[in-house]
């Protein structure tokens, strides 16, 4: 009988995307509450084109400064636990083979099957450590460009995000018009990007989608009912 070749399908979310979706939550879902709750107070476009552009100019660098003080915080993390882990193998060999044989253990190794293993291990230090952070402490060495680069996406995300329900704005005179047109255009951006972000991670598009517009949606309604409350 003639083999096939078997190819597993497994889903792998990368920082990109992930950085993308927060991004992009945040843009689309945060101006349009602030136009929708100024329209509710005002009827000037202008003054929600330059507060918009001033929320989406703020939000962008407070999230993008985010995303880079997360990513150096978790550089600096892994950096300092592999230098802990790096002294710990040259001080204290036998605690750290005793860790080895427990993770073996877990898989339902033996301690005869499990001691080449740490006899090979302990030939060759640098791979030693890289096991013990991988497998005792779940920890993956970040890329040396991830910080900025987290910066950039999720800063370009906001905005590109931030910039579909100020479009209507920008366009139109009448602020009450531009809201119905923001809000259409914003739940379809919504609805749109809550669908391939849950066909992405494997969840129920439909339901993804959904779940995405009522948020964006009773964040708009909530900050539009309390302008004209206070108006």
């Amino acid at each position: 009988m003639p083999l096939t070749n078997h190819i597993e399908k497994h889903l792998t979310a990368s920082e990109v995307v992930r950085e993308t979706v927060i991004g992009m939550a945040d843009g689309l879902t945060v101006p349009f509450a602030l136009a929708a709750g100024l329209s509710g107070a005002i009827s000037s476009t202008h003054v929600v084109v330059t507060a918009g552009l001033a929320e989406v100019a703020a939000g962008s660098i407070a999230m993008g400064l985010g995303g880079f003080l997360a990513a150096r915080g978790d550089m600096e993390h892994y950096r300092n636990e592999r230098q802990r882990e790096v002294q710990e193998v040259e001080e204290k060999p036998q605690v750290e083979e005793h860790e080895v044989a427990e993770v073996f253990r877990e898989y339902g190794l033996t301690d005869v099957e499990i001691a080449p293993i740490i006899t090979a291990l302990r030939a060759q230090p640098e791979k030693w450590v890289d096991f013990m952070m991988r497998f005792e402490l779940g920890l993956e060495e970040p890329a040396p460009k991830r910080a900025g680069q987290s910066a950039l996406t999720i800063a370009g995300a906001y905005v590109a995000g931030g910039l579909v329900p100020l479009a209507p704005y920008i366009l139109m005179r009448s602020a009450s018009q531009a809201l119905l047109v923001s809000a259409l255009v914003t739940l379809i951006a919504l609805f749109i990007f809550g669908f391939v972000k849950s066909r992405f991670s494997g969840s129920n598009p439909l339901r993804g989608a959904t779940e995405t517009v009522l948020v964006g949606g009773l964040a708009a309604t909530a900050a539009f009912a309390l302008a004209k409350l206070f108006a």
